[in-house]
């Protein structure tokens, strides 16, 4: 992974430039994120094409989606920019991404599921933090749909604490400490694992991992962890901590078989492993997270993921 490419801090007041790099969304959510974002006091812009529908299930084609990306990375004056929403596409776009131009104005781009991959690249080939967090059109349509405690400070450059507030929660203990640091990455782990072998394999190796999906079944998740300890993908990885992995069940298994799967997966590797936190595919409150900064997971009196530093620069 590059130096960080640390973007200048987000004002309150400034432009949002929102795009759909991967599906299309419903027009009411459409409005009332805009809506939701405009009442936080941002001023929140559509790029030419998000509201596209079609062809199949995209929002464009991929020419259109790419053009409305570098358009809203590019902009000077655009802040930050917002996925729409996930959903499937944003694969299409990832050969054609012109890096240089989106090193040349680096922004926030805030977004999870499907854009992981995209995320992910910019990272690992620009230093660009990762902003997993909330969408316009998965997120801000719904009542407490976003953690604005944590956006607000990533948003901001400030440092930050999330915890059992935010549903985490202990799922195995190292054996011989009780915190770890590393450098905070993923994204979903069905993007992630759908990379392993191309051109944008995920660096995944030796860092303090975030994993999350919605509606795999237990079996699934231990296949998809296989698969990333059988490439090597997690080799030397210090911690792990899982998202709220919602409706990752099985009908009329037992309530903890995610659990023990995971573990069973994870079997034989000495390092902490927490799960519940609600960022990405979340019931509610998405939490912000930011890849590609230290951060220190602990197990104290109650488990604590912390920021060590801020993704973006500040003064």
């Amino acid at each position: 992974m590059s130096a960080l490419l640390k973007p200048p801090a987000v004002a309150p007041g400034a432009s949002i430039g929102v795009v759909a790099p991967a599906s299309s969304a419903k027009p009411e959510r459409t409005e009332r994120g805009l809506a939701e974002l405009a009442a936080l006091g941002f001023a929140p812009h559509l790029a030419a094409n998000a509201l596209r529908r079609g062809p199949l299930y995209f929002a464009g084609t991929p020419a259109e989606r790419l053009a409305d990306l570098h358009t809203a990375l590019a902009d000077p004056a655009t802040s930050a920019v917002m996925a729409l929403r996930g959903g499937y596409g944003s694969n299409f776009l990832l050969d054609g991404l012109d890096l240089a131009a989106i090193a040349a104005h680096p922004k926030p781009f805030f977004a999870y599921s499907d854009l992981t991959g995209v995320q992910l690249h910019l990272l690992d080939q620009l230093g660009l933090p990762a902003f997993h967090g909330p969408m316009l059109a998965a997120d801000f349509y719904r009542e407490d749909g976003v953690d604005l405690p944590s956006f607000q400070a990533a948003l901001a450059g400030e440092p930050y604490t999330v915890g059992p507030a935010e549903g985490l929660r202990v799922l195995k203990r190292a054996s011989a400490q009780n915190s770890v640091r590393g450098t905070l990455y993923g994204g979903c782990l069905s993007i992630l694992t759908a990379l392993v072998g191309t051109p944008w394999e995920p660096a995944t190796e030796g860092k303090l991992l975030f994993l999350e999906d919605v509606g795999a079944k237990p079996y699934q998740i231990d296949r998809m962890l296989w698969q990333l300890r059988a490439a090597g993908k997690l080799a030397g990885v210090v911690g792990i901590v899982f998202g709220e992995m919602l409706d990752c069940v099985s009908p009329g298994a037992a309530p903890d078989l995610l659990d023990r799967a995971i573990l069973n997966a994870l079997d034989g590797l000495d390092l902490p492993i927490a799960i519940g936190l609600r960022s990405g595919h979340v019931s509610r409150r998405n939490v912000t997270l930011t890849f590609g900064v230290a951060a220190r997971l602990a197990f104290g009196s109650e488990p604590a993921l912390a920021f060590l530093e801020p993704a973006l620069q500040t003064g």
